[in-house]
């Protein structure tokens, strides 16, 4: 079996890797050359994710996996297509289906009669029936469910760990008939293995929800969940502060009931999942009340951060504050929809003069994502962690001279470290913590 993989990023690579390490030979295709002759040689186009170099060394010395930016080409060669390209939204919240639609043309272009081709990008409600599976039968003029199958099978891991999380979680399927459903469960049991799960409703492994339609939801509904869930989190904290109350603590005692699964307030939500996927629910079902306002909650949180340091330092007009942290999450160097934007321009906004530190990025990088590189060690009127980077943890008032208050966004700060500074939490009441 041939399988080809259409997009090589941080998630499309491991994923052929995994294939590859199946024993299937893998065909990568992506519209970057630098990605293809990275792939090629065995580099890793975007390094940080554990076991990636290993596995992609061996897997192209093996012959395994190979790279092309012909995708019908590689479609042409393949029985099984995988098609893991980015679907992202615009300025005005709507799903952006340009670079998916150039995928599913390529793909059709290639297509043979008896190929399974499965969508793991993330999609809105009804996209695998009625936008690809039509047309990729258009332009390909073969007919779905007699000469080809088509199935969605959402990814569900996390960069940083994607081949954990390949083991930990099951895979999800759906087709648009029984056939394709069928198909695609025997094609990912075939190159995936699983960790026992007692905890699961049921063994884990490829789980078949029946259509494509179902495991579309499934996806929106686990990443919209936590979005509501850090929605509710971060309300709570706004009460806990105005009550002087300590919101961990709280969250400490309601989960100790089975039934309560209440997760951390922060600064912001962040990544190309959790602040985005919700949007796609929206986009066709736009009178979800819920989502909008947890939307709209978790956007407010950079501004009430950037107030509770301004209450901190009695005003932040003319102020110098260094925001710790460019990344939307800690150790993994990606800044898509980081809180670090949304906090730099609140604070500006409020009068501060504001620098970044970051240990994943350079100066130049930080330059390029249009902030001021600040550097460990350089002095600040006040601070707020963004980013819940390791490092952090052992950072103290001499890493930051003349510092007089800290907003620990992400509630990751050593209070003993910050003697003489004014240090809150958000959701941590009213008190200094040092």
């Amino acid at each position: 079996m041939t399988v080809c993989v259409v997009g090589l990023g941080k998630i499309g690579l491991p994923l052929a890797l995994q294939v590859a390490g199946a024993g299937q030979r893998v065909i990568g295709a992506d519209r970057d050359p630098r990605v293809v002759s990275q792939v090629l040689e065995s580099r890793e186009p975007f390094p940080g994710e554990p076991g990636l170099a290993e596995r992609l060394s061996d897997a192209v010395k093996a012959g395994l996996l190979t790279a092309t930016t012909d995708t019908a080409a590689a479609v042409s060669e393949s029985s099984v297509v995988i098609v893991v390209v980015p679907l992202v939204i615009g300025a005005d919240f709507t799903p952006d289906f340009g670079a998916l639609d150039a995928a599913t043309s390529d793909v059709a272009r290639g297509l043979r009669p008896g190929t399974l081709v499965s969508y793991e990008t993330t999609l809105p409600l009804g996209t695998t029936r009625g936008r690809l599976a039509p047309r990729l039968a258009a332009e390909s003029g073969l007919e779905h469910g007699r000469q080809f199958a088509v199935c969605h099978s959402p990814e569900r891991v996390s960069s940083g760990r994607v081949f954990a999380d390949l083991r930990r979680y099951p895979k999800l399927v759906g087709g648009l008939d029984e056939a394709g459903g069928n198909r695609a469960v025997e094609f990912y049991a075939s190159v995936l293995q699983f960790d026992e799960r007692p905890d699961l409703a049921r063994p884990n492994g490829v789980w078949d929800l029946g259509s494509a339609e179902a495991a579309e939801l499934a996806k929106l509904a686990e990443t919209t969940y936590r979005n509501l869930n850090i929605a509710f989190a971060n309300e709570l904290a706004m009460i806990a502060d105005r009550a002087g109350i300590d919101l961990r603590e709280v969250i400490l005692a309601s989960n100790s009931q089975p039934y309560s699964h209440i997760h951390q307030p922060g600064i912001a939500v962040g990544g190309h999942c959790i602040p985005v996927y919700p949007h796609f629910l929206l986009s066709g079902f736009p009178d979800a009340r819920l989502i909008e306002t947890a939307l709209d909650l978790n956007r407010r949180m950079p501004g009430y951060a950037a107030e509770m340091l301004s209450e901190m330092l009695g005003g932040l007009e003319g102020a110098s504050v260094a925001v710790l942290g460019a990344t939307y999450r800690g150790g993994v160097k990606e800044s898509a929809f980081s809180g670090v934007f949304p906090v730099v321009d609140s604070l500006h906004a409020l009068g501060a003069t504001v620098t970044v530190h970051d240990p994943l990025y350079s100066d130049d990088e930080l330059r390029q994502l249009g902030l001021e590189p600040h550097h460990r060690g350089s002095p600040a009127d006040g601070a707020v962690v963004q980013s819940d980077h390791d490092e952090y943890r052992t950072w103290s008032s001499a890493d930051i001279p003349g510092v007089r208050a800290v907003l620990d966004g992400r509630g990751i700060l050593d209070p003993c470290l910050w003697k003489g500074v004014h240090l809150r939490r958000i959701g941590g009441g009213r008190e200094t913590l040092n």
